[in-house]
Formats: C-alpha cells, structure tokens, sequence
C-alpha cells in the first residue's frame, strides 16, 4: 500500500511536497506510538522534553521550551505536571524573570537516561541502520533545512501575528 502512494505522489514536484508534507505527519505518529509503546514510565513527548531540559546549559522557561518542541507553553505545562509527579523535574521561579516559570531536572533524569533508557537508545539504531553514511549527511541537512521552511510558513500564513509562542 505504501509503495503504491510512492509511486503516485513520485511524479510532480508539487505531489512530491504533498507526499513529504503527509510522510512528516504520519512518520511522527508512527514513531511516538512505537516510542510510547516502548519506553517505560515515560511518553516519547515526556522523553523529548526531558531531553531538552538536560541537554540545556541553563535554566529554560516553560515558554521557551515550547518554542524548541514546537507546541504552546500549556503544553509544555501538562507535560511538566505528570513528571513533576513522577519525580523527574521540579517547577521553578525562574531565575532570570520572575513571571516565567523553569523546569529544573532532578537526579531521576540522569538515572534514568543511564540506566532504563540506553537499552532504548540502542534500538533507535535500527532506524538508521537502513541508511548509508552520506545519506544520513543529506538527510541530516535537509531535516535541518526544513526549519527554514516552517519558519517561512509561519511568516506566510501568521504575517501579522507575534510567532514567539509558537
């Protein structure tokens, strides 16, 4: 059934934008129900936040952190509640603002990082194992590119908008 789409959506460039446009909505899914069915304790958008969160050299607002997921800051705020309780994070005053509010990651996050999710980590392998090196040079460039791309989207379709909380 797929490869009956490829080939039809493989002969125009504007097929081919509509294929890729549906191929980055269903690829997500498809990864955040394996990822979700997989990780333990954890969803794969719970996993991505604390990710950022540990990965940051300094404190970030809930605001930001949306910004970086690429959902609202109530969304971060959700995701942030359940592993407050699950002891991964604690919500703080930020230190720079004091109206914004930080997530600051607890010693549960490194734990985890090193011991349940590496098994994981080690599967994720096997989505890139089907790639040769310089395609995942190219694939790695053009993922990449694609931010420019939601961005111009952005200033085509909310041109008189504020995108900051985007």
């Amino acid at each position: 059934m797929i490869d009956d789409l490829i080939k039809r959506f493989s002969n125009t460039t504007e097929n081919q934008e509509k294929a890729i446009f549906s191929t980055l909505f269903i690829a997500g899914n498809k990864l955040q129900t394996l990822f979700d069915k997989r990780i333990p304790e954890i969803s794969l958008k719970q996993f991505m936040l604390l990710s950022i969160v540990r990965q940051s050299n300094e404190q970030m607002t809930l605001t930001q952190l949306g910004e970086i997921l690429g959902c609202s800051r109530q969304n971060i705020k959700k995701l942030a509640e359940v592993l407050k309780k699950k002891g991964f994070i604690h919500i703080e005053q930020s230190l720079y603002d004091t109206r914004a509010m930080c997530i600051i990651p607890t010693n549960k996050v490194d734990e985890y990082f090193q011991n349940e999710f590496s098994q994981y980590q080690k599967e994720l392998k096997y989505l890139f194992e089907v790639y040769s090196e310089e395609e995942i040079k190219t694939l790695y460039f053009l993922i990449t590119k694609l931010y420019a791309g939601i961005e111009n989207l952005e200033k085509r379709v909310m041109p008189y908008e504020d995108n900051s909380d985007i």
